[in-house]
Order: C-alpha cells, then sequence, then structure tokens
C-alpha cells in the first residue's frame, strides 16, 4: 500500500469519535470483545462491528479467537506509524518557522519602505 493511500485510510478511520473511542478503551484496557466494545455506545453490534472493520482495515486492530470469544487487539505499531507522521511533518514545518525567522531577523530594516513612502536608514 503506497503511502499516501495508507495515510489516508488511516485519518479516514481516525476521523470518528466512535472508532476514536474503541481505540482508547483498548489502549486502556486491553483485548476486548465486540460485545464489550459495544456497551458503552447507543448502537446495535452490527453497526459497532462496522467500525472495528474500518479500524481492522487500516491496521489499527486486529481481531483473534479464542474459544467461542473474538477479542480485538490493538495494534500500537500502526498508531506508531501514524504518529511518524505527524512527528516528521511537525519538524518540517518548524524548520520552515526558524528560516521564516532567521530570514527576518537578518533583514535588512533599510529595505522596508516606512508609512511616509520612503526608505529609512534605521535611524527614525
Amino acid at each position: 500500500m503506497q503511502v499516501s493511500q495508507y495515510l489516508s485510510q488511516a485519518f479516514a478511520a481516525l476521523g470518528d469519535p466512535t472508532r476514536l473511542a474503541i481505540l482508547g478503551r483498548l489502549a486502556a484496557e486491553g483485548d476486548l470483545t465486540v460485545q464489550d466494545l459495544a456497551q458503552p455506545f447507543a448502537m446495535s453490534l452490527p453497526a459497532v462491528s462496522q467500525h472495528l472493520k474500518v479500524l481492522e482495515q487500516a491496521g489499527f486492530i486486529a481481531r483473534g479467537k479464542d474459544g467461542q470469544r473474538r477479542p480485538c487487539r490493538l495494534r500500537p505499531e500502526r498508531l506508531k506509524e501514524t504518529a511518524g507522521w505527524f512527528e516528521h511533518t511537525r519538524a518540517a514545518w518548524e524548520a520552515r518557522f526558524d528560516r521564516l525567522e532567521d530570514f527576518i531577523a537578518n533583514f535588512p530594516t533599510q529595505a522596508l519602505p516606512h508609512q511616509n513612502g520612503t526608505k529609512g536608514d534605521g535611524n527614525e
């Protein structure tokens, strides 16, 4: 899967408050069944299962089989990959802002037009 396709799928999955709540519960409580995950929501089991399908397709959870139970577990490595994209993007923007700040700090004030339309010598 291409990076842009993976990120689109990841952000679509993370863009829903129910799915975020499901991920939060799995992170806090460990493996849970669909019925466990459905408890706090006012929705049917098939609706919760649909949310789980989206999270599974995005790689955020895995479903297992333990006898009669079908526990869902968090895949933290996928969250780490998504967080890595945010970190990379944040670092790139910070570097750009640092360069802009340096440019502005070193910009000669004589080159700036003053309110009266003339160039100043910095002694006004």
